[in-house]
């Protein structure tokens, strides 16, 4: 399969490893330019390229940059991209590192607000997971344990092409419904970060409760401030 991937942080680049170790094709690219990328894409076997050759790249798209950075994406990028090319969201919301945005601190659900932006709907996934675990904790399927993901968005069938990949990686993964219903794995919820098995991770999506959303939202801002507060200055 031949896939952009468009960000290379933490999630990126581990996606981008573990697709091209699986005989896939990747594109990668960032907001700095595809010079910036040489040696990273050298090292793991990808193309080094521009977001707008990772848009077209072929049948699906992963968009993993902060929620700030979305807006600052090429308005046209998806032109001429074939409809029936998945579009992935990968993105989080905190509001100490990308700053106030209010149509998300009203309420819109965050990879809504991620589709309208791009003009494409999204599905969302790997939003959940730590880097360090989609890199290095991924089973072969059927093992006692495994992490499973949640996948959710419109339409079904890209929602089906999406869970193929995750158990591809080697996690379980759990149909979480439409995009209506991503804000079940967004930050703080309990399905966020906690690594659960099929059965937990499918308790945890429906203990969420959409009037807690601000409570989960803070106590996640928190969380990342009190990290933010362990790195060195400067």
């Amino acid at each position: 399969m031949k896939i952009g991937i468009i960000g290379a942080g933490y999630i990126g680049s581990a996606l981008a490893r573990k697709w091209v170790k699986l005989g896939h094709q990747v594109v990668l690219a960032n907001s700095r330019g595809p010079d910036t990328l040489k040696e990273l894409a050298a090292e793991i076997g990808a193309t080094a390229g521009t977001v707008e050759q990772a848009a077209h790249a072929g049948e699906v798209v992963v968009v993993t940059i902060p929620q700030r950075a979305v807006v600052d994406l090429p308005k046209d990028l998806f032109k001429g991209v074939p409809a029936n090319v998945v579009v992935i969201d990968t993105g989080n919301y905190y509001p100490i590192r990308d700053g106030d945005i209010p149509a998300l601190t009203s309420g819109q659900i965050e990879s809504a607000w991620v589709g309208e932006h791009l003009g494409r709907p999204v599905i969302k996934v790997f939003n959940n997971i730590y880097s360090k675990s989609l890199a290095e904790k991924g089973a072969p399927k059927g093992s006692p344990g495994r992490i499973a993901l949640p996948v959710s968005g419109d339409p079904a069938e890209a929602r089906a092409k999406v869970m193929r990949l995750v158990d591809e990686l080697g996690f379980d993964p759990v149909d979480a419904g439409g995009l209506d219903e991503s804000w079940r794995h967004q930050p703080g919820t309990p399905a966020y970060t906690k690594d659960f098995d099929a059965r937990g991770l499918k308790e945890a999506l429906a203990a969420a409760e959409k009037s807690r959303l601000p409570e989960y939202r803070k106590a996640a801002d928190e969380s990342l401030k009190a990290y933010f507060a362990t790195l060195p200055k400067g």
